[in-house]
């Protein structure tokens, strides 16, 4: 059954204060696991996103937008405007999912500048004391008991009061955001909606469920495709409410996925190779949508953009100082002259990609397993498992591909397409594609660009060696007994080996 803005919280019927700050409201849904291609405008041949699809016409959209590939290390880049290794995000497994202390994020950046700062749903960056929302610079906190394995009915924890709800766990979610809003009054704020959905456990409205089913889809597919309806659902509810409140032209709204597809994969991808924790294409691409009426006119832009550029956009957006001791930290540019229909000058950008699922206490092992480089429209990645025989003793994403690298053809989310969707790139040297003209990554065009990948190869090399030393000491190989108490032997060996490296360089 479609959900009508007559389902709105009872205090909806009121109007909100007049605002007196100039600065604009923000607003910030990101989904977990829905894929680039799961919306109608992107070509799904199944999906009915019809508010999604009313975003995307009325939005700012980056069409060559990347995230991290997995849901941790993707968060705690759009908190922080780093690598995910440079804070210390390595994993989506305590304590590597833990977001390092050290870092000033940007609801903290947000709320100096008077902002009332709200957060709902998944947090997924620490579940322990001093690294919660409401310890990270959140004033405003909403989740449910039971996290994604509760669907139906949850309890709400508001601020650290708990209730009861009735429903699907997202419509609470966004019941949740109409009322911060409504709390907020006429200040400034900035809501980061995170949803559970649609990653697994799946379960979802039943209507909906029979929608996707009645199209010939699997009991898998019809619930992942209905979650991502609810989602859709909501968002028209949340546009309704702004409506409402005269509060639309005041407010910026983004959507976002947080990786690449997963439970949709073998349904529809976008043409794309690749999904959730891997480094192909399909596995880092996300939809990135900013809409704000009567600001910025809407377009496709195809610039190289990523989570990394969310923290700066925002803080300019909301006048934010950011202070210098942030700022030197900062690995992403300000979107606002993109937004505003200008010319941008970072057009010769690297991104850099890495799944980063080793065993704790392997990652140095891993340099050049699992990791990626990007500039412009090439990709150039190595897929493969490491040569390290320690990790074999362990189950990880190594263990995946050295399957694959034997002939599996069914792993997590490919049902006969693991060779394709989850494939291994020569054992020898890494693969190029132009994923503009080549989105699938077939053709592997690495051996006619010998120079172009010796430049995507050595700036892909200082990358890591300039984030290792610095991951190691904020967490990101934390996890085994030893790792810890190895780390700074570690960081120490790391530096003299660059050191040699550079040395014999020079010699020659």
């Amino acid at each position: 059954m479609p959900i009508l803005l007559a389902a709105l919280p009872a205090s909806a019927a009121k109007q909100a204060a007049p605002k007196v700050d100039d600065r604009p409201n923000i607003i910030f849904i990101l989904t977990d696991d829905q894929g680039y291609g799961d919306i109608a405008r992107h070509g799904h041949p199944y999906l009915e996103s019809p508010h999604m699809d009313q975003m995307y016409d009325e939005s700012v959209r980056f069409d060559n937008f990347y995230v991290s590939p997995s849901c941790s290390p993707t968060r705690a880049a759009l908190m922080t405007g780093m690598h995910e290794f440079r804070n210390g995000v390595t994993h989506t497994l305590i304590p590597r999912e833990h977001l390092s202390l050290e870092a000033t994020i940007l609801p903290q950046l947000l709320k100096s500048a008077g902002y009332k700062t709200g957060f709902i749903g998944k947090w997924h960056l620490g579940n322990a004391k001093d690294y919660f929302p409401a310890d990270r610079g959140f004033d405003w906190c909403s989740t449910n008991a039971a996290g994604p394995r509760k669907h139906f009915n949850v309890e709400m924890i508001r601020n650290n009061k708990r209730f009861p709800t009735k429903g699907f766990r997202e419509d609470a979610y966004f019941d949740e955001a109409m009322t911060f809003i409504d709390e907020a009054g006429d200040q400034p704020f900035f809501l980061y909606l995170c949803t559970f959905s649609p990653h697994t456990p799946l379960d979802a409205p039943v209507d909906l469920i029979k929608k996707y089913k009645a199209m010939g889809l699997n009991d898998t597919h019809a619930c992942y495709l209905a979650m991502i309806d609810n989602i859709d659902q909501n968002l028209g509810r949340l546009t309704a409410f702004l409506k409402e409140r005269e509060l639309e032209e005041d407010t910026i709204l983004i959507f976002m996925n947080d990786n690449g597809v997963t439970e949709g994969l073998d349904v529809y991808n976008a043409g794309m190779r690749g999904c959730k924790a891997t480094c192909w294409e399909g596995g880092t691409r996300a939809m990135s949508f900013w809409k704000w009426p009567g600001q910025w006119k809407p377009q496709t832009v195809d610039s190289l953009t990523a989570h990394i550029d969310v923290l700066p956009t925002l803080c300019e957006l909301a006048g934010a100082e950011i202070p210098e001791s942030v700022q030197s930290e900062l690995q992403g540019y300000s979107l606002l002259p993109l937004l505003n229909g200008h010319e941008w000058t970072h057009t010769d950008r690297y991104l850099f990609h890495h799944v980063g699922r080793w065993p704790s206490g392997s990652a140095a092992s891993h340099k050049h397993a699992m990791g990626a480089v990007r500039q412009g429209n090439y990709l150039l990645l190595r897929s493969v498992p490491c040569d390290d025989p320690d990790c074999a003793k362990y189950s990880s994403q190594c263990t995946t591909l050295r399957a694959v690298r034997k002939g599996l053809k069914t792993t997590t989310y490919a049902n006969g397409t693991a060779q394709y969707h989850w494939g291994v790139t020569p054992a020898d040297r890494w693969a190029l594609y132009d994923v503009k003209k080549d989105p699938g990554c077939q053709d592997d065009i690495a051996l006619q660009n010998p120079e172009r990948v010796s430049t995507m190869i050595a700036t892909y090399d200082h990358w890591w060696d300039e984030q290792y030393p610095v991951m190691l000491a904020r967490g990101g190989d934390a996890g085994d007994p030893n790792a810890s108490r190895n780390a700074a032997s570690r960081a120490k060996q790391h530096a003299a080996k660059v050191a040699a490296e550079k040395k014999r360089e020079t010699v020659k």
